[in-house]
């Protein structure tokens, strides 16, 4: 038997962006109450009252408030170590045979260079290869023969170590993420692995993105 609790709840899980505004508390809930009345009447198909929605919405902004922030929080505090590093050059590569060779030929070549930053992802057409300004000339030297699609300069990365429960914790990167694009901080790439991840944002972003990085571990 479907409830007015359970429908309002579904309903709010579907929209991301009013899920976030119940959590953070920004939410009129009267207003999104008259919004959402017609759905929910459709839903149960019958005479939903806007007062019980409002009800139910308060109840479910205050557990979503301590299902999710609680569990983000304390991921959040249990980061490690804040590694930042500049002057990096990102290309971008349509994926082929020849440049998959030349990539390995090319890590052969900077295995033994030390303070140089390296990190490759690939999609399934094409690849990103970000590495310090300083080894680019080794690696246009490698590709002479290919083009890249992209080469954006002046870039600068932020790497985090994760907790080990960060894994398991729905909406961690989607919170750090709204809280980079809420100080305006465009993001030029990402590269994360199980415990660790590193976001790449132009050098003059350098700061502003560590302050709000290093301040996740005071929400």
């Amino acid at each position: 038997m479907k409830t007015i609790s359970s429908v309002v709840e579904n309903y709010i899980k579907s929209k991301p962006f009013l899920l976030n505004g119940l959590t953070l508390g920004i939410v009129n809930l009267t207003s999104l109450a008259r919004i959402i009345q017609h759905d929910l009447e459709n839903e149960m198909d019958k005479e939903v009252k806007q007062g019980a929605i409002v009800m139910a919405l308060k109840r479910l902004s205050e557990e979503l408030d301590f299902r999710i922030n609680h569990k983000i929080e304390k991921t959040l505090k249990g980061m490690g170590e804040i590694t930042v590093r500049s002057s990096l050059v990102n290309y971008n590569f349509p994926i082929n045979q020849r440049v998959l060779n030349r990539q390995a030929d090319f890590l052969s070549e900077i295995s033994s260079l030390k303070d140089v930053f390296y990190t490759s992802s690939r999609g399934v057409n094409e690849t990103n290869i970000i590495l310090s300004e300083s080894i680019s000339d080794i690696l246009e030297r490698h590709f002479e023969d290919e083009k890249w699609l992209v080469k954006t300069d002046k870039l600068a990365s932020i790497t985090v170590k994760l907790p080990k429960d960060n894994v398991g914790t729905p909406g961690l990167f989607y919170f750090v993420f709204q809280r980079l694009a809420w100080d305006g901080i465009n993001i030029n790439e990402v590269i994360s692995t199980n415990f660790e991840i590193t976001i790449v944002v132009s050098e003059e972003h350098i700061d502003s993105a560590f302050k709000v990085i290093k301040d996740l571990k005071k929400v």
